[in-house]
């Protein structure tokens, strides 16, 4: 029998492009603000929710669609430990931006923003949750899966081809390159005197700027690469402490408890994955 309170996660290897992951009591998801590499799109099934999104703030309930695009800082928490459910959807950002190219909603294969946050149209809402249903369900076939995906999602895409955005301002590329930085010794220990050294920056300022620009620290930035480090790690069939290793973690417990964070599930949860 399946515990309701834990999360579930469905992957499949030959659609390594989606992830699902499907959570029936929300009031055991809590996040920290994080960001994911690849494009979500979530479904709240039951109940209500805060969703926090960069600067905006949404109260969402059952029967509303939520985005968020590639790296834009997030968080969807209980109101009042008031019980709801959801299920959201990870789309390898590359391939979905073929998917909107080969359509004709791009005019080069080149990711665009979608300024939509929230969808409350009740059509694209059932959509989706067939299309989940369809990837949850053992007996059907792939081709079966693979076609629900790509229609759902190719309509999506078309509904909101109006909804595009061009990206924020850049941040200056002092602080691309601290960033890029970070993103290569993700794993490393880094201090916050060799970011300045790089920088320029005094420390304050420093953090105070790569905030404003990156929606996170340039700490909880590298926590948050370390972390979907660790996540591919796990994907890979890593032991949970080789996965802690790997990622830059001294050792497992601390890389549980910020996994727990950043994820709302633990990292054996998220390991046993219900495949096909």
């Amino acid at each position: 029998m399946t515990d309701s309170s834990k999360p579930l996660f469905w992957r499949d290897p030959r659609m390594p492009h989606l992830e699902l992951r499907k959570v029936a009591d929300g009031r055991k998801a809590c996040y920290a603000p994080h960001s994911h590499t690849h494009w979500s799109l979530g479904a709240i099934t039951e109940g209500a929710s805060t969703f926090c999104y960069r600067e905006d703030r949404y109260r969402v309930s059952a029967g509303t669609l939520v985005l968020m695009n590639p790296d834009w800082v997030h968080a969807c928490n209980p109101i009042d430990n008031q019980p709801w459910a959801y299920q959201m959807l990870y789309v390898d950002t590359g391939w979905l931006t073929q998917l909107r190219y080969d359509a004709g909603l791009l005019e080069v294969p080149r990711w665009q923003d979608i300024s939509t946050a929230v969808i409350t149209d009740a059509c694209l809402y059932a959509g989706y949750v067939r299309m989940a249903d369809s990837l949850l369900d053992p007996q059907r076939d792939l081709l079966d899966k693979q076609t629900q995906v790509v229609a759902y999602l190719s309509s999506l895409m078309h509904a909101l081809a109006g909804h595009t955005r061009q990206p924020p301002p850049r941040a200056p590329e002092v602080l691309q390159a601290v960033a890029a930085y970070l993103d290569e010794r993700a794993t490393e220990e880094v201090s916050l005197d060799t970011l300045c050294d790089r920088s320029g920056y005094s420390p304050g300022h420093l953090i105070r700027a790569f905030k404003q620009h990156f929606g996170l620290t340039p700490h909880a930035y590298q926590i948050n690469r370390r972390i979907q480090f660790g996540q591919q790690e796990l994907k890979g069939g890593r032991p949970i402490v080789e996965a802690a290793l790997n990622a830059g973690f001294n050792d497992q417990p601390h890389f549980q408890r910020t996994f727990k964070r950043l994820v709302a599930a633990t990292p054996d949860q998220y390991r046993k994955s219900l495949f096909k």
